[in-house]
């Protein structure tokens, strides 16, 4: 799928599912219904319609090769989240994104290591704003560490 394809914004049922298929994509119906019954029940149609639902929509590509459906997300977990952030910023916050983070950060505590990964980003745009975004060698592109979040 190209970067540029619009993709409709997904309800909170189509991300539960997004989320088991970023961690075990890709997945047939009866794995994505099992990892989803861990949770809460669910009907095994109810989620193969979501899924079917889900490919019409562009959010799941699903591959007919085999007997069982195996269903993969269209887009990563880093890129869904970067444009449903980018839709929040610009609906909310007048597209500052310095905003939407000031505004997250005081809704939650952020771990050490989340803070030590925000100085990071803004050392690193620091730098890149201060010599007219030419990469510097003393820069690193930032990371997200997911393994200190709650």
């Amino acid at each position: 799928m190209e970067h540029g394809t619009l993709i409709p914004r997904p309800t909170e049922s189509e991300l539960e599912l997004l989320q088991i298929l970023w961690e075990k994509q890709p997945a047939t119906v009866r794995e994505i219904h099992d990892a989803l019954n861990e949770d809460r029940p669910s009907g095994y149609t109810t989620v193969l319609k979501m899924l079917q639902i889900m490919t019409t929509k562009g959010l799941v590509v699903r591959d007919e090769a085999n007997r069982a459906h195996v269903y993969r997300a269209a887009l990563s977990q880093d890129l869904m989240q970067s444009k449903i952030l980018k839709d929040l910023s610009k609906r909310l916050f007048a597209g500052s994104a310095a905003q939407l983070a000031l505004h997250a950060l005081s809704m939650e505590p952020a771990s050490e290591n989340e803070l030590t990964e925000i100085r990071a980003l803004i050392e690193h745009k620091h730098h890149a704003d201060s010599s007219d975004h030419r990469p510097t060698k003393t820069s690193r592109p930032f990371t997200v560490s997911k393994k200190d979040r709650p």
